[in-house]
């Protein structure tokens, strides 16, 4: 089969690795380096302009969010019938209002392997970063059966466990919480430790396990997650204004010494281990 991939940066490449051992790939990419980077790497077979996917038989968009929906469309109006379009993003609800009229709609298979490493760019493509992933395919009802069943065929030796949400809008606003939250925290612990740290070495002296875990998030690339925060805007301030409340209500109980409250708050919280540790015994 020929697939294309668009965008070769740590997901386009993964995926690259993965596929190219069944399958033809072809890589598309605006940043010369990275074209060069991903040939010298033999993540891809060939170069191609967009203008020549109409030969593809099969189409993966790996771009910035904010950029996704413009070139899908374009794909979309490039492609010939039983061709299939499936993109990579970690929003939903922009990409999918986009093409929802377009003619070939049922082409578009929405979804979103919850995947990757704090690192970016075609050096960063690795084995197996799909492996006992969960995959998020929205909005199926409008695809393509037999397209949609295409990309699972494509997509099944990476080993990813497929979930569907019916509505982009629900996947937005349960990613907002899971995902791009803990993007955020990272983010604002990282900056916060190195404006109080003004010695470097005393963060690399007294950094602990715990400490590297928590920030490693804040190493992500600011040039893909800016524009993830932007078109998942609404869910996101929800999610840090319940977030912000939290951290206020547990500022108070040590400010007043409310040692009870702080340890039900913390016991509480231990619950999430319910959830975590079924969602690893499910994969």
């Amino acid at each position: 089969m020929k697939i294309a991939i668009i965008g070769l940066g740590l997901i386009g490449g993964s995926f690259a690795l993965e596929l190219k051992k069944n399958h033809e790939i072809f890589g598309i990419d605006s940043n010369k380096k990275h074209q060069e980077q991903a040939l010298q790497l033999n993540l891809v077979d060939k170069i191609i302009d967009i203008e020549k996917i109409h030969k593809m038989d099969a189409i993966l968009i790996a771009i910035p969010v904010d950029k996704t929906a413009t070139i899908l469309k374009k794909v979309l109006d490039l492609i010939l019938e039983n061709t299939v379009v499936f993109d990579v993003g970690s929003t939903k609800e922009i990409i999918c209002n986009a093409v929802k009229n377009h003619p070939k709609r049922k082409n578009f298979i929405a979804m979103h392997p919850i995947a990757g490493t704090e690192h970016s760019g075609p050096k960063a493509a690795i084995k197996n970063l799909f492996k006992n992933k969960v995959n998020i395919i929205c909005e199926k009802q409008y695809s393509c059966e037999v397209l949609h069943k295409k990309v699972l065929k494509i997509i099944e030796p990476l080993q990813m466990r497929t979930v569907y949400i019916p509505s982009a809008k629900m996947h937005d606003k349960h990613i907002a919480y899971v995902s791009h939250l803990s993007h955020i925290s990272a983010f604002m612990l990282g900056k916060t430790v190195l404006e109080i740290e003004k010695e470097e070495k005393n963060i690399f002296d007294m950094a602990g396990s715990g400490f590297e875990s928590t920030v490693r998030l804040a190493k992500s690339s600011p040039k893909t997650w800016t524009p993830i925060f932007m078109q998942n805007k609404k869910y996101i301030l929800q999610s840090l204004d319940e977030y912000i409340q939290n951290l206020k209500t547990f500022r108070q109980y040590i400010q007043n010494q409310e040692e009870n409250n702080i340890y039900k708050i913390m016991e509480k919280s231990n619950n999430i281990k319910k959830i975590l540790n079924g969602k690893f015994k499910n994969n």
